[in-house]
């Protein structure tokens, strides 16, 4: 027998599993969290040994960290965000399956 916490995620999951899967909404979804990994990345590239001496880094140097700090975000956000939508289908699928077992066991 399912609960009602488990129902209203079936109901929830089965409406919105395609918009879930999208690239572009597990991007725009997991940006932020990414982000927030990140940026700490961001900030201990630029001032590191700030202690003793702060070092120059070019123009040229600020791109190249910018571009993999953004890589580096986009990554884990994307890989996030799958790893939670993996999770929600296999979810999905247990219950689709123990509602079907039931089912078939009430006949």
């Amino acid at each position: 027998m399912l609960n009602k916490d488990e129902k209203l995620f079936m109901e929830y999951w089965d409406k919105n599993r395609e918009r879930h899967q999208s690239f572009l909404y597990q991007l725009l979804s997991g940006l932020p969290f990414g982000l927030m990994f990140a940026l700490p990345i961001l900030v201990a590239v630029i001032f590191h040994g700030w202690y003793k001496i702060i070092t120059y880094i070019s123009p040229s140097q600020l791109v190249v960290i910018t571009i993999a700090i953004f890589g580096i975000s986009v990554f884990v956000g994307v890989f996030r965000m799958r790893f939670r939508w993996e999770r929600n289908e296999q979810l999905y699928e247990e219950l689709k399956f123990r509602e079907s077992k039931i089912d078939a066991a009430d006949i």
